[in-house]
């Protein structure tokens, strides 16, 4: 698999066998992951991994608990159950079952990585940019090793408890939360907007004659 190929097929999984990741391949993942760009730098990204210990078994609770509760209510804000959410085989029924399915085995997990920042400023939205490249380097790493995860936001509703349970210090930020798995289904091509849509040259919402999506 090529690089191309990787970025083409690398959707989130949020399906995940029991077998566990081998040390070996978790290390590769995490050492690619670390080679992305940071501003200046400065590489201010860290890496608390969750698997089976005592610790992170509760940890993996606490996630499971605020996970299922961010779904629930996502489920009832965004009509998950009504109009074609009631077609068992609509992408929206399939949707919601994939998601059911993720936060109602949250814990049995092999693998959950929060991804963290060690501020040298005061908190500003630009700080992301230092954060998120290396969770798309782990991602793909996983990708081509044959691994799949998922990158989520959930873990906040219990961040208070996360950081006294591993002691976390004030100046960190937990900015993100990826889990990781043997797939128990498969990558394959992602389905996005088509470029014409999503492509501007020099006017918003301009056309281009050049942006046309490949053959694939």
């Amino acid at each position: 698999m090529n690089l191309l190929e990787g970025l083409a097929t690398t959707r989130t999984i949020r399906r995940y066998s029991a077998e566990p990741i081998p040390d070996s391949d978790l290390s590769s993942i995490l050492w690619h992951a670390t080679r992305a760009p940071s501003g200046s730098n400065r590489q201010p990204v860290r890496y608390l991994v969750l698997r089976d210990g005592s610790k992170a078994t509760e940890a993996k609770r606490l996630l499971g608990e605020s996970f299922r509760a961010g779904w629930a209510a996502k489920r009832a804000a965004d009509g998950y159950d009504v109009g074609s959410g009631n077609e068992p085989d609509s992408p929206k029924a399939r949707m919601a079952a994939t998601m059911q399915h993720y936060v109602d085995h949250f814990e049995e997990i092999p693998v959950v990585v929060l991804v963290c920042l060690v501020r040298y400023r005061k908190a500003n939205p630009a700080e992301g940019a230092s954060v998120y490249p290396a969770c798309q380097n782990l991602l793909l790493a996983a990708r081509a090793l044959g691994y799949g995860g998922a990158l989520t936001m959930w873990h906040a509703a219990v961040e208070d408890e996360l950081r006294a349970l591993f002691d976390i210090p004030d100046d960190v930020a937990l900015s993100a939360c990826i889990t990781l798995g043997v797939p128990a289904g498969r990558h394959g091509p992602v389905r996005r907007k088509p470029l014409a849509e999503v492509v501007f040259e020099e006017d918003w919402g301009s056309t281009t004659g050049w942006a046309i999506d490949p053959d694939v």
